[in-house]
């Protein structure tokens, strides 16, 4: 029995040591890790940026993507358009950086807005000088739109270009809801505030057809133009291509349409690249991924601070609203903070809000309304719209001293609704649940699950929706210097592309984020000056965290999303349709536009 114990003894002995001297080992991996991430990348001369379209392209990558790909595994690819956006700037100003190599694949993104930006970062790099060279096996139409800027435009022997044009085909619960006997409740202010038509409706209302239509064109419009002068191919061409549906034409149509330059393999684009850089066959072409660009140094790091505040997602009440959303979320208790920090902050001079939200909770909205009015006392405060800035996006907006949109941005949406859920069907004629009442009150029972709201319970509920939009339109007559009136024409809940909204005076100027940075720069009489960051990016080891987390929290939600597709959107919705605010500034969910 001695014996047995010291086999046992030294066994467990064994194992803690090994793990001991792993555990160093992968300690001593994740410090290598940080520091090769954070040394400062030297540029070979002959260099060459390489972007590799493939993914969806997001405002800002989550802080745990990189981490997730590297240590847990994980496949998915986001994109950044604040990485894209400096890594592009940074190519443009470094010397030894001489173009542009597109590689595009399976690309895709929610927001022709952030696509737009993109591709003006792309134009203003070649307007140094510098070439960009684009190649696909297949091209999506975001990243055609995107390498359709490129000096030459190749693809492969075999590939295709999807060109279809833009369409939007909405979701409606409202019959999937009554199967399981749960009706919506619903008062609403604006014509056009279709938000709530998913729950309520089987179709959409004209107004709303018409507000999409509207912008579905507009972008569309947008997609065309800019298509066709770097292209040298007529607008009507191009429609055609797209009635027509070349996506399934033969690359040699393809070329004859004037939609690529030339059609080659893989291997023989790098040939093309190397004769554009006056290399020899056997040369190594120097390159820098998106996340080499990460680490060059860039060279306009001095001045003074413009911080860039990014909110992205829904305007949520705090932690507990946080909890039910998936993705990147407007907490209205975390921004009011970060705020006020930087009102306080002496280095920080001016701040440019980066907003693509389509709102959220209206109560949420006008907290942070309140903040950044707070904020415009001590600082200049810029707001760059993103894809959208609408309902409670742009209540969020409308009080800052300038507002810059891209042409395709969809703000406005003034208005509000409120939704409250009756599950009386489900509870009593579906699951055989019986109720009994007893209350101190008349309308001590307001908000039950026992019945319906009663017509007088709606009525106070539409006086509290009515009041929350006459504040929201004030609160948008005074920041945007307006009548009343002046608003309400261009309100009830109306969503406009930023080059209407400019138009009709909701927004100050049509341009990126760079435009907004040097507005603020100009209002805050600043001759030098550089941009940070907020929220901060989480360091290595938070991001580790975050992303063992959000692997351990969200794998059903990825089964469930791998097995449901593009119904799982909906899915969702019905899921947390109890846990909104309900009283809600939000426009309608917009689904494949693309």
């Amino acid at each position: 029995m001695k014996e047995f114990f010291k086999m046992v003894f030294a066994t467990m002995l064994g194992i803690f040591l090994f793990m001991f001297v792993m555990g160093i080992f992968f300690v001593m991996g994740l410090v290598g890790m940080v520091a090769s991430g954070s040394s400062v990348k030297s540029v070979e001369g002959n260099s060459v940026m390489v972007l590799n379209l493939s993914g969806q392209l997001d405002e800002r990558a989550s802080s745990s993507s990189g981490i997730s790909s590297m240590i847990l595994g994980s496949t998915g690819n986001e994109i950044g358009l604040d990485d894209v956006l400096t890594a592009i700037k940074k190519a443009k100003a470094n010397e030894d950086i001489k173009g542009i190599y597109i590689e595009a694949g399976m690309f895709s993104s929610d927001s022709y807005a952030s696509l737009q930006a993109f591709r003006r970062a792309l134009e203003d790099f070649k307007k140094s000088g510098k070439w960009i060279i684009a190649y696909a096996d297949t091209y999506t139409q975001g990243s055609y739109y995107l390498a359709s800027v490129a000096n030459k435009v190749y693809i492969n022997p075999e590939g295709q270009i999807d060109w279809h044009g833009i369409a939007s085909t909405p979701y409606f619960l409202k019959d999937a809801l009554e199967k399981f006997g749960v009706k919506i409740q619903l008062t609403k202010v604006g014509a056009y505030k279709s938000a709530p038509e998913m729950y309520t409706s089987d179709h959409m209302s004209e107004p709303n057809r018409e507000q999409v239509t509207a912008y579905i064109n507009g972008i569309w419009e947008n997609v065309l133009n800019e298509v066709s002068k770097s292209r040298n191919i007529p607008v009507d061409s191009l429609n055609a291509y797209a009635d027509n549906m070349i996506t399934f034409t033969s690359t040699k149509d393809l070329l004859a349409k004037k939609m690529v330059d030339g059609v080659c393999y893989t291997d023989e684009v790098k040939a093309l690249v190397k004769k554009q850089l006056k290399m020899d066959e056997d040369d190594d072409i120097p390159q820098l991924t998106l996340a080499d660009m990460a680490n060059v140094k860039d060279v306009d790091e001095e001045g003074d601070e413009i911080a860039i505040y990014y909110a992205i997602g829904d305007i949520v009440d705090g932690d507990a609203q946080s909890m039910t959303s998936q993705g990147p979320v407007i907490d209205a208790q975390v921004v009011c903070k970060d705020l006020a920090k930087l009102a306080e902050d002496d280095d920080v001079k001016a701040v440019v809000l980066r907003i693509n939200s389509g709102g959220g909770s209206a109560y949420a909205s006008e907290q942070i309304w309140h903040q950044i009015e707070m904020l415009k006392k001590k600082k200049t405060v810029v707001t760059s719209m993103g894809g959208m800035a609408a309902s409670g996006g742009y209540y969020i907006s409308c009080n800052s001293n300038w507002i810059v949109a891209e042409p395709t941005t969809l703000t406005g949406s003034i208005g509000i609704f409120g939704m409250i859920p009756d599950y009386s069907g489900l509870l009593k004629d579906k699951l055989g649940v019986k109720f009994d009442e007893v209350k101190t009150n008349k309308n001590s029972a307001f908000g039950t699950m026992a019945r319906p709201m009663n017509e007088e319970e709606m009525g106070y509920l539409d006086a509290y929706v009515d009041r929350g939009y006459k504040l929201f339109r004030k609160r948008v007559a005074d920041g945007r210097k307006l009548g009343v009136e002046a608003v309400e024409a261009i309100a009830q809940g109306r969503v406009w592309l930023g080059q209407d909204a400019y138009k009709n005076k909701l927004v100050d100027q049509l341009g990126s984020l760079d435009d907004a940075v040097a507005k603020a720069a100009k209002l805050a009489k600043l001759d030098n000056y550089h941009t940070a960051p907020y929220p901060a990016v989480p360091d290595f080891f938070e991001q580790l965290m975050s992303s063992m987390d959000e692997q351990k929290g969200n794998y059903l939600d990825e089964a469930m999303r791998a097995s449901l597709g593009e119904f799982y959107e909906p899915m969702k919705l019905l899921r947390n349709i109890n846990r909104h605010n309900a009283i809600q500034a939000r426009m309608p969910f917009v689904p494949n536009i693309h």
